[in-house]
């Protein structure tokens, strides 16, 4: 750089972040769940939505309640009535959704169309919360496997994710994200696996795996 040089300007020191999670490695959603958990201590508000998983339940369905709880009120904490009270309780600022069935079959006759409706269903749930701006953070989890498996159009979520509110953070998580995601993204971490347990036959451990 000449002396006549400037160094380029940040585009911006705050602005909405897209965060991949991608590669073959453990970790992908557990990394996405460790930022939505800071996020929400931080008083943001956020919802994950889980696309294809839906058979098992999940530890980080009961952290979700956990936390939402964690973050009302104490309860037996003396209070002054409120004289116009609200007609509902007030919104969750940590949502976790399951979106899907669990594990699908795929390619050719084998995906059932079933699972295809519900990807598109869970999509449209995501776009419409993205646009929204109702929400800090969105972690789309698992929607990299959506992508690959030709049950969703990576170009409509990447015009979605082109069109977000300035200030909403989108993580997707799951192997093989698409290249036209991977170039629209602000952050993009692939996950190597050195080794794993289940290579020497140690089941899934729940509180780790699920």
């Amino acid at each position: 750089m000449s002396d006549t040089e400037s160094p380029a300007a940040p585009e911006s020191t705050r602005r909405g972040l897209i965060l991949i999670n991608t590669g073959p490695g453990k970790g992908k959603t557990t990394a996405a769940l460790g930022t939505a958990f800071r996020a929400a201590g931080n008083g943001m508000r956020v919802l994950i939505l889980q696309f294809l998983k839906g058979s098992w339940h999940y530890g980080e369905l009961d952290a979700a309640e956990a936390l939402n709880t964690a973050l009302s009120p104490a309860l037996g904490t003396a209070v002054t009535p409120d004289p116009n009270p609200p007609a509902s309780p007030p919104a969750p600022n940590f949502v976790i959704k399951q979106l899907g069935r669990g594990f699908v079959k795929v390619g050719g006759a084998q995906t059932d169309p079933e699972d295809i409706r519900l990807v598109e269903a869970a999509w449209a749930e995501s776009a419409a919360a993205i646009l929204s701006g109702d929400w800090d953070l969105v972690v789309l989890d698992e929607i990299n496997y959506a992508i690959g498996y030709k049950m969703l159009s990576p170009e409509a979520v990447a015009d979605v994710l082109r069109r977000k509110p300035e200030m909403t953070h989108v993580i997707l998580t799951g192997r093989n994200a698409h290249p036209l995601l991977v170039e629209l993204a602000d952050t993009v971490t692939e996950m190597r696996e050195v080794k794993h347990a289940y290579q020497r036959g140690i089941l899934a451990q729940r509180g780790i795996e699920f």
